[in-house]
C-alpha cells in the first residue's frame, strides 16, 4: 500500500510553475518526479531532479500536489531545503537553498555536507 506524506522540502512559487511545466512536457506513464542526491560534483554531492520509477524503498511525498520520490536514505540531506527557479540573465534554472550544506559550488548544483 503506497502512503503519500508531505516532502521534507519547500518549493518557491517559480520552481512549481516550472516543474508542472517540465512535468507535463516529459510525462511518462509509470514515473514521477524523483528528488535526491548523488555523489559527484564539484562539492561532493549533486541534487537530483528527474523523472524516475518508483523503486522498492522509495518514499512517495506530495509537494504542492506534485507527487515525488524520495528514497529515505536521501532525507537527510533534503530534509528543510528549498528550491527555487530563477530565470534572470545572470542564472537561469533550479536553484537548491539547502541549511544542510556546510558548502556548496559556485554553480549551485552541489554541496557538501
Amino acid at each position: 500500500m503506497e502512503t503519500t506524506t508531505a516532502a521534507p522540502i519547500r518549493i518557491t512559487e517559480t520552481a512549481l510553475e516550472e516543474l508542472k511545466r517540465f512535468i507535463t512536457e516529459h510525462a511518462v506513464e509509470g514515473k514521477m518526479l524523483r528528488i535526491g542526491v548523488k555523489g559527484g560534483g564539484c562539492s561532493g554531492l549533486s541534487y537530483i531532479l528527474e523523472m524516475d520509477e518508483q523503486k522498492e524503498r522509495d518514499e512517495v511525498h506530495s509537494l504542492e500536489g506534485i507527487s515525488c520520490l524520495i528514497d529515505p536514505a536521501h532525507a537527510l540531506y533534503l530534509f528543510g531545503m528549498e528550491i527555487d527557479w530563477k530565470k534572470g540573465l545572470d542564472a537561469r534554472g533550479f536553484v537548491f537553498n539547502n541549511p544542510n550544506a556546510s558548502s556548496t559550488c559556485g554553480c549551485g548544483s552541489s554541496f557538501a555536507v
